[in-house]
């Protein structure tokens, strides 16, 4: 036989290497206690409010799981990838879609997908997660500019603040907008459907193109009444997210033009998220369609029990409760003072900072217990004179907004 790296292929001494290199690989993931741990982290998440993407698959998602397609999607052979794509692109009214492992995935290739040669910019809110917390992705994966907006208004981009800021100049010494993100939800707060329309209709006009981070829109849909063709018809592409708020534990897609999507299908590949047989990420995302979205307006209910129960307190209401964020300070004490006395509840909270975000695992106990933990320390401040006249929400976009 051919001796292989000192080995001879049927000898003694490559079977006894091949047993050591097999021995060495094994490892057990789950442990003697998962089913108990398992118990407990569901426990802990219902008493989280850190974010909606800490949601936990239940037992029936993950046994709808187990049932999906096996096909490698890579080479769109995964029935499963396939279906749900076409069903998102025909409720959006696109004419494609692209599964991805996450909603900051599928924004940046949405927007490298859109983008040729440089240069260009796109034009933002300040707080927008493309440009606040996509680990610099604009200027990485697409070597565009950002130009970052605060609103005028507090609340939303108006098209007057688009008008002010955008740049339609060829001027060698300018860096001309090719592109207008928007974001809906954006800090729990809906984007009027008439300003997204007007902005829509006079970027059309000036060529420039129109993409919709939708991670939450489930939210904006569920309040208002719009169908996500309706509330996606202004764009020319939208990403939306099945792990935020909706509790799938991973994906997001993408959806546009058919050529749109194939090109954006090579970028996927070219950035390591073609994904081979995901058909249970999908079947996951399915499931948060058909059993988690019905429960979106609960959260919302909870939110502004919140909201109402923080006012009481004292606290000011720093963005309008519109569905499930609710964004407080000066409420007397410092955030690292509730965050620690929450952490020391006999059945612990998780909360950080001044943003709420309340999902559909959240218990309306945890609720409650928020608000007294927050009331007692306030009025414990109180009585021994030690609170402060003003303790302001942070400024900063990345203090203020957390983990998205």
């Amino acid at each position: 036989m051919t001796p292989t790296n000192g080995f001879n292929s049927d000898s003694q001494s490559l079977r006894d290497a091949q047993a050591h290199i097999e021995k060495s690989l094994k490892v057990d993931l789950l442990g003697a206690t998962h089913v108990e741990n398992n118990a407990a982290m569901r426990k802990q998440i219902s008493r989280s409010f850190i974010s909606d993407t800490v949601t936990t698959p239940s037992p029936e998602m993950l046994e709808y799981a187990l049932k999906a397609s096996l096909g490698d999607d890579v080479y769109s052979a995964d029935t499963c990838v396939s279906a749900l794509e076409t069903h998102i692109a025909s409720l959006t009214g696109k004419e494609a879609g692209l599964f991805m492992a996450s909603g900051t995935m599928s924004n940046q290739i949405g927007i490298r997908t859109h983008l040729t040669q440089p240069p260009y910019n796109v034009l933002l809110d300040y707080r927008a997660h493309i440009y606040a917390h996509e680990a610099g992705g604009l200027a990485a994966n697409s070597n565009a500019q950002a130009i970052p907006i605060r609103p005028s208004n507090n609340h939303h981009l108006t098209l007057e603040d688009v008008k002010e800021n955008i740049v339609l100049s060829e001027d060698v010494h300018m860096c001309p907008t090719r592109i207008i993100a928007l974001e809906n939800t954006l800090a729990g707060t809906i984007f009027p459907q008439d300003e997204i329309i007007r902005i829509s209709s006079w970027a059309k006009e000036n060529g420039i193109i129109m993409h919709l981070d939708g991670a939450r829109i489930w939210h904006a849909a569920y309040q208002t009444g719009l169908s996500l063709k309706e509330l996606c018809d202004p764009f020319d592409s939208v990403s939306l997210c099945f792990s935020k708020g909706l509790g799938a534990p991973i994906g997001s897609l993408l959806v546009g033009k058919a050529s749109f999507i194939l090109k954006a299908r090579h970028f996927r590949k070219m950035m390591g998220g073609g994904m081979r047989q995901v058909g249970f990420a999908a079947a996951s995302a399915g499931f948060s369609l058909n059993e988690n979205y019905p429960l979106l307006g609960q959260t919302h209910v909870l939110a502004k029990k919140l909201e109402d129960g923080l006012k009481a307190i004292g606290a000011d209401i720093l963005i309008p409760t519109e569905t499930n964020m609710v964004f407080y300070g000066k409420q007397g004490v410092l955030f690292s003072e509730i965050k620690e006395r929450l952490a020391n509840l006999p059945e612990p909270i998780q909360q950080n900072g001044s943003r709420i975000v309340v999902h559909f695992q959240n218990t309306p106990q945890a609720i409650e217990d928020f608000l007294v933990t927050v009331r007692t320390l306030v009025e414990e401040k109180k009585k021994l004179g030690l609170v402060a006249d003003d303790y302001s929400a942070p400024t900063k976009v990345s203090s203020m907004y957390g983990k998205t």
